[in-house]
């Protein structure tokens, strides 16, 4: 797979001076750093990015959205999970789950309204979706004793979405009531028609930014398989110019030779850009940070991005492990 570089993700700041922006992209440049997800904020900072000879895709939350108006205004945009609590008032795990359906053709035109705004502006060259899925139905195995759960079979809780607009689009497209159904997590079908819908959204977005001359990349759960089995996500069947699988390793107790295993997997499923995602708390020694890097790269990635900050001398590793 063809080389893209080393990408990290931030956040905007809009409040920060000009210079020190400067600065900030600058250094990043000099360390080996050939791209950037940032959140969406001010145009300011992305031409700036720009400027300082980066890429820059512009990420937005996708269906994990509790903006004001849609709260305010479509309470059954959200969805619901099999005991019945709507991301609305009582969303799952944490209070910002206010997860929004992608089933209901309203849903999708504002999403998708909201990534071609991005598109429009002209120093962004890709629009990078996150939280593009259902609301985790298991979470990651390092985060279960931090929600005091055994999520070792699904949960109804936290089972999703059995509103009335999916409850009446499966039963149009399949003649059965979800809510009826004794084992939804073995029924194929029932999981496939979510995934689908998740699919669905993604192609309209690519659709709607290519036609802007843009690029579309997502943030993504570690693998394929493990992306439908903990979140209804399909990946591997979008349309994507880059995907950043988060290869969290800590989160998921494992090793850091696990990153190697997970890119490998990855590069063999599609046919885009992959860039490992590594979240930098997880890894316990600038070596152990260094160890991952090029075991990504060593199994194929077209880079890694960066999640987290980054101490000198994790940058030192950094830079030793890019070559």
């Amino acid at each position: 797979m063809a080389k893209l570089g080393h990408w990290v993700w931030r956040g905007g700041s809009p409040k920060a001076e000009t210079a020190d922006l400067k600065k900030v992209y600058k250094d990043l440049k000099s360390k080996g750093i050939t791209g950037v997800f940032l959140h969406e904020t001010e145009a300011r900072e992305y031409e700036i990015v720009r400027e300082e000879g980066l890429n820059l895709h512009v990420w937005m939350w996708t269906t994990n959205r509790g903006d004001g108006w849609i709260m305010e205004n479509h309470p059954e945009w959200y969805q619901v999970s099999r005991t019945g609590k709507s991301c609305h008032d009582q969303p799952p795990y944490v209070g910002y789950y206010r997860w929004i359906n992608p089933v209901i053709p309203e849903v999708r035109a504002y999403i998708r309204d909201k990534a071609v705004a991005i598109a429009e502006n002209k120093a962004v060259e890709g629009v990078h979706l996150d939280y593009v899925r259902y609301p985790d139905v298991i979470l990651p195995r390092g985060l279960w004793s931090t929600y005091k759960l055994d999520q070792t079979e699904e949960m109804a809780e936290y089972d999703f979405c059995y509103s009335e607009a999916t409850c009446k689009a499966f039963m149009e497209a399949h003649g059965r009531d979800p809510r009826k159904i004794e084992r939804p997590w073995a029924d194929s079908e029932w999981i496939h028609f979510r995934h689908t819908q998740v699919t669905r959204l993604v192609k309209e977005i690519k659709a709607a930014v290519q036609a802007k001359g843009k690029q579309l990349s997502a943030a993504v759960f570690p693998t394929p398989v493990m992306a439908r089995t903990i979140c209804r996500q399909d990946w591997d069947k979008w349309p994507l110019d880059i995907v950043a699988p988060m290869i969290y390793h800590s989160f998921y107790e494992e090793p850091v030779s696990w990153i190697g295993d997970k890119v490998r997997e990855n590069i063999q499923a599609v046919t885009f850009p992959v860039l490992a995602g590594l979240y930098l708390p997880g890894f316990q020694t600038p070596a152990e940070f260094e160890q991952g890097v090029k075991l990504a790269m060593h199994r194929g990635a077209a880079g890694v991005s960066l999640f987290g900050d980054l101490s000198p001398e994790m940058w030192e590793a950094f830079q030793r492990a890019a070559g």
